[in-house]
């Protein structure tokens, strides 16, 4: 993976070798919108787009900042793309960054899915819409593979953190062992190891170098100080009181307006349950979200929640949000086939999967914060990114194996037009940099006239 990313590191033949100024709120908040519309390919794919825009590009963020909270998030319950994004956002402009970030992170898929939420009951079939995802998926193939490359030539910095990732795509990908065991027994590794072998954590003297002096060129890195005052039990205390508040003033004014409440109620605390144990991304919590709503709840039907994660998969932002199909599904076929309700149960579906999001990243990135300096939690969660890159190897093979082997698993049903674009978008981002969002707009083109030609 170091050989095929390249010898040089990106920031050693810079023509500015200057720390950047400041980003303006204004800045920040264009690519957060357009983060929004092009945030594809799950976890992997979105992370891999904010590194290279967020570290690569503009340099506001050094890896070291942007691993240490990625690691952090990696810990939380919900989707640590969208929570890297708020966690992010805080760091460069506050409370109103990290709020602006997480949000615009979310919305535009809400939107994009409750119009083809409604376009699929009422339609049926959207053929031309899969086909233009269909040309965005074998993109996002390339991008999560450079994604790979970039966070492991900055994460795998001994023979140990090696094996901690191969063992890590061992157990998820050969055993099926949940993602949260995964970051438990790498943390259990690394206190063990710092015990017995502490000399397994130091990289060499020439990743130590280039480590060091990329930090120089960022506008936030290792020797900025801490964002935020740290902790404070008045100010938890408040802020869990206000994520209550804005948790129960939807519910009153449902309650108020609609002639069933106890729909909402049920929905609303359905899905805060769901958010609270989405540990693992939403491939974990999704067969707990089917068997409820399906087969309890009976909101929707099997074939239905197949359907849905299909939408999912087609449209930014994180997989989660198949669970505002769900919502919508339920709300459209409990007031009698109406479109409006099934769009107001998305709003509410989504609105109540990320509230959670906000309080773990206001409530807890202060604190976080204040351990970049703590040695051995920087080496025990360096260890812990060492088991994401596995877990990233196995989303790939994941994510790859569906894009280019969409039936069964045999060399007779590889997809060649999505093995050749995988092939062709690899080289354009990585050997000529092409601009991604270009890049995504040319492959959206592809799927149509592959479309239009079969």
């Amino acid at each position: 993976m170091i050989g095929m990313a390249g010898s040089k590191e990106p920031h050693s033949t810079m023509m500015n070798d200057t720390r950047p100024p400041a980003p303006t709120f204004r800045e920040a908040f264009a690519f957060w919108v357009k983060l929004g519309f092009i945030s594809f390919g799950g976890p992997a794919g979105q992370i891999a787009i904010m590194h290279d825009f967020l570290v690569e590009k503009k340099r506001w963020v050094s890896n070291s900042r942007f691993m240490h909270a990625l690691n952090y998030c990696m810990l939380l319950p919900g989707p640590e793309a969208q929570q890297l994004a708020t966690y992010i956002g805080w760091l460069l402009h506050g409370r109103w960054g990290g709020f602006a970030a997480g949000a615009l992170f979310v919305l535009p898929s809400m939107f994009i899915l409750f119009a083809l939420s409604a376009v699929y009951v009422t339609y049926g079939q959207v053929p031309w819409v899969l086909a233009l995802f269909n040309g965005l998926k074998p993109a996002v193939i390339a991008i999560v593979i450079l994604a790979l490359f970039k966070i492991g030539r900055k994460s795998l910095l001994t023979p140990f953190h090696w094996s901690v990732a191969v063992a890590a795509f061992i157990a998820i990908f050969w055993f099926d062992v949940p993602f949260p065991l995964i970051i438990l027994a790498a943390i259990l590794v690394a206190a063990l190891f710092r015990k017995l072998v502490p000399g397994s954590f130091k990289p060499t003297s020439a990743q130590a170098k280039v480590r060091s002096v990329d930090e120089d060129f960022f506008y936030l890195n290792s020797g900025s100080p801490p964002a935020g005052s740290g902790f404070s039990p008045m100010r938890l205390a408040g802020q869990v009181g206000i994520t209550l508040l804005f948790w129960l003033l939807p519910l009153v004014v449902l309650h108020l307006m609609s002639d069933d409440p106890g729909f909402w109620r049920v929905l609303s605390s359905f899905f805060t349950q769901a958010a609270l144990v989405t540990f693992g991304g939403a491939y974990a919590v999704l067969p707990y979200v089917a068997q409820v709503s399906v087969e309890d709840l009976g909101w929707l039907s099997s074939m239905e929640m197949v359907d849905g994660l299909a939408l999912g998969e087609t449209t930014p932002g994180p997989l989660i949000m198949v669970l505002a199909f769900v919502g919508f599904m339920a709300g459209y076929n409990h007031f009698g086939a109406s479109v409006a309700m099934g769009g107001l149960a998305l709003v509410v579906t989504t609105y109540y999967t990320f509230l959670p999001c906000f309080l773990f990243i206001f409530a807890g990135a202060p604190i976080i914060e204040r351990t970049r300096n703590i040695m051995w939690l920087r080496e025990v969660l360096s260890l812990v990114t060492a088991a994401v890159v596995g877990v990233v190897l196995n989303l790939t093979i994941y994510l790859g194996r569906a894009v280019l082997f969409p039936e069964d698993l045999a060399w007779e049903n590889l997809d060649l037009f999505s093995l050749g674009w995988v092939v062709i978008s690899f080289i354009a981002l990585h050997r000529f940099k092409v601009n991604m969002l270009l890049w995504l707009g040319a492959s959206a083109l592809f799927g149509l006239t592959v479309y239009s030609m079969s």
